[in-house]
């Protein structure tokens, strides 16, 4: 997969098709994940539809691997994502799709540079959800960067633009930003993975949590928002109030987390009220200000 000519959009019927694109992405979005619909709000418009291009894709491959059909078997699975890889890779090369996910990722690849060294490890860790039940370190090292960290570079090459010096940059940071993601939600949704779906991503975790194991693992995912933290700072004025937005609503998360018995994780799942959530938007978005100000 490569990142080739720029689609041309000049005739009013692929203008049309591309705005059907971005609206499918954003209906996903809204969906899925209020917390990152509410960074994608703050995003600059420019930034914004091709950030949600990106978590549309993302959603819909995870979709593929859990909960598109029950009475799919692993095997239908497995070729409905070889599919849905392959479609993405065609339509990076010719710049159209008649998915209108695909197309708008598409889109967004072609124009930032997001090429396979991104886009590979990200199906192969959704791959690895069909035939891995358990993760050792290393294992879940090569997951979580598929999964979770190239996403967040993904969406980095966006928010720079094509910067290539600064994405060199600043790429350990959005790396380490999507890792925390990824770690938090495994420890939120830690029921309905053993439970659910048989899989143990936190090696030596089998549903026998207890809570300094619970902190260790929370210790490192605050490691991985302290380090992003800087790189935030660093971004562009279109993305970087978003940014923070998102780690600091995950920020908050880790704690309540923490704040929550080990053994309660395995049967609900924690999260941040609207009302909290709005109180950290407020504040990000008065630091924003204050720094604009300054």
């Amino acid at each position: 997969m490569t990142a080739t000519r720029p689609v041309h959009t000049d005739d009013g019927r692929a203008g049309a098709y591309d705005a059907a694109a971005a609206r499918v992405a954003a209906a996903v979005v809204d969906e899925y994940s209020t917390s990152f619909g509410w960074a994608c709000r703050l995003l600059g418009p420019d930034v914004r539809e091709h950030v949600r291009a990106i978590y549309a894709l993302v959603r819909i491959a995870d979709e593929i691997v859990d909960d598109v059909d029950a009475s799919l078997t692993t095997a239908e699975r497995a070729e409905l994502l070889d599919g849905f890889e392959r479609a993405t890779a065609l339509a990076v090369r010719r710049g159209h799709s008649t998915d209108l996910v695909v197309h708008g990722f598409a889109r967004t690849a072609r124009r930032f540079g997001i090429g396979p060294v991104l886009v590979d490890p990200f199906f192969a860790s959704m791959r690895t959800d069909l035939s891995v039940r358990e993760h050792d370190a290393e294992s879940m090292a090569v997951y979580v960067h598929g999964s979770a960290e190239v996403v967040g570079l993904m969406c980095l090459r966006v928010f720079l633009g094509g910067d290539d010096d600064a994405y060199e940059q600043l790429a350990p940071g959005a790396a380490r930003l999507g890792a925390a993601f990824q770690k938090v939600n495994f420890l939120r949704d830690l029921a309905d993975d053993l439970d659910a779906r048989g899989r143990a991503y936190f090696p030596g975790v089998h549903g026998d949590l207890d809570d300094a194991t619970r902190d260790v693992l929370l210790d490192d995912v605050d490691a991985d928002l302290a380090a992003a933290s800087a790189a935030i700072d660093r971004l562009p004025r279109s993305s970087r109030l978003a940014v923070r937005v998102a780690h600091d609503l995950f920020a908050e998360l880790s704690r309540r987390l923490r704040a929550t018995p080990a053994a309660e994780l395995r049967q609900r799942r924690v999260r941040v009220p609207d009302h909290a959530k709005a109180r950290l938007v407020a504040k990000a978005v008065l630091r924003e200000s204050m720094r604009r100000g300054s």
